[in-house]
């Protein structure tokens, strides 16, 4: 038998004008009744709890509780019981009993009770099943998931005997969880990278759940923040209720950085990387608690190949036709020296203002160089900034740059009217 929590008794209120045939009849058996709530008689929930009539539903996360009993229905003492419940999914077996140990003697009209607990992990169709030949029943392929009950016993006359019985439910989803990687800089001076993680929890239950912590655990490589709280309040961003109705949504965001010792040379963590899981904990109906933790959550981080070029500082908003300064930075990411040679190549609206293909010198591996610029726009509106090449001369190979960053051009000419 399963074990849940009762629920809240419901009845179907009926009602009439008072000018109809029954007048007054309905109102007066609705306050009568022990069920309803005094003073919200035409409520459908009443102020009773009644014992489950069904199985219901079972959600991945949720822990299932099951009772089991064995009672001797003989007039004979049966000896040696031997009562194991075993779970087989299809990647491993698990041992559910309370007591391997056997009973030694059972008399008649007595019983031997066990409770029974299983977190469920699993989506699908399991299936529970009563058996007492253990080793046969591995083999059988008929059903993806038991819960083995293996019953045996030995009669007065020294006879072995067994009995089995099955049970089945589906357990179903009750949350779908998307994620979505966005990655940034912490500012403009550091190659050091941040990550953002996006969470989208969507409830597919067809009822409300109580979110009760919604967390991620980072691995060993970042620390964590999250951002999901009013600064100056303190509060959450979704309010004081953690209701999520049915078909509803939530964005939950997080930001992510590497910690110093994890993070390779120039600051940038390469390659594949393991970021964390997400640990989300609800809550439905009368305080059935269910826990999901995703799996290890991996993204992958975004290439620099053997030379980095970001941007420490440019303007938003520049004048037509007037020249302004930028400064980008230069890191080497390989693991060789670089003489490097910085060839500048002008577009049709932006143009460079200096000597093209001059020395910027030898750097070593994990250093950086400051590099400040200066452009000219000629055309108006969103512009971007392309055309720089940094070639190094020990390999003869060019590394391209183009869109590096964009800039709006505006006319100070222009009068108000126009």
């Amino acid at each position: 038998m399963r074990l849940t929590k009762p629920t809240l008794f419901t009845n179907i209120p009926v009602t009439c004008e008072d000018r109809d045939l029954p007048g007054d009849l309905f109102s007066r058996l609705m306050k009568e009744d022990p069920s309803t709530i005094k003073g919200a008689e035409a409520l459908m929930l009443g102020e009773m709890l009644t014992l489950p009539q069904n199985f219901g539903n079972i959600f991945l996360g949720e822990t299932f509780s099951s009772y089991i009993s064995v009672h001797n229905d003989s007039s004979q003492v049966v000896k040696d019981i031997l009562v194991k419940a075993d779970l087989q999914t299809s990647s491993q077996r698990l041992n559910l009993s309370a007591s391997n140990d056997a009973v030694t003697e059972l008399k008649p009209e007595s019983c031997i009770d066990d409770v029974i607990h299983h977190e469920v992990k699993e989506i699908g169709t399991h299936m529970y099943v009563f058996f007492s030949d253990m080793e046969s029943m591995w083999n059988d392929t008929l059903f993806p998931i038991y819960l083995v009950c293996a019953v045996s016993y030995t009669t007065q006359a020294g006879e072995k005997l067994y009995f089995r019985k099955f049970f089945k439910f589906q357990v179903l989803k009750p949350l779908d969880v998307k994620t979505k990687f966005y990655n940034a800089e912490s500012d403009l001076s550091s190659v050091t990278d941040e990550v953002f993680l996006e969470a989208q929890i969507q409830n597919i239950t067809t009822s409300s759940i109580f979110m009760e912590k919604v967390s991620l655990e980072p691995s060993m490589m970042y620390n964590v923040a999250e951002l999901n709280t009013v600064e100056d309040e303190g509060t959450s961003t979704f309010g004081k209720m953690s209701y999520l109705q049915p078909m509803d949504t939530r964005h939950y965001l997080y930001c992510l950085k590497p910690k110093p010792e994890f993070a390779e040379k120039a600051g940038i963590i390469k390659g594949v990387t393991v970021i964390g899981k997400l640990d989300i904990v609800w809550k439905t109906n009368l305080g059935e608690k269910g826990r999901l933790q995703t799996s290890q959550l991996q993204r992958m981080a975004p290439g620099y190949g053997d030379v980095r070029l970001s941007l420490e500082m440019i303007p938003d908003t520049v004048n037509l036709e007037e020249p302004f300064d930028i400064t980008c930075k230069i890191t080497n990411c390989s693991e060789r020296t670089m003489d490097l040679v910085l060839e500048m190549c002008n577009t049709c609206s932006i143009h460079w203002c200096g000597v093209s293909g001059r020395q910027l010198g030898k750097v070593r591996p994990s250093a950086s160089l400051a590099l400040p610029l200066k452009l000219l726009s000629s055309v108006q509106g969103l512009q971007s900034i392309s055309g720089l090449r940094l070639t190094d001369t020990f390999l003869k190979r060019t590394y391209e740059y183009d869109d590096i960053a964009q800039v709006c051009v505006v006319c100070p000419y222009m009068s108000r009217e126009s």
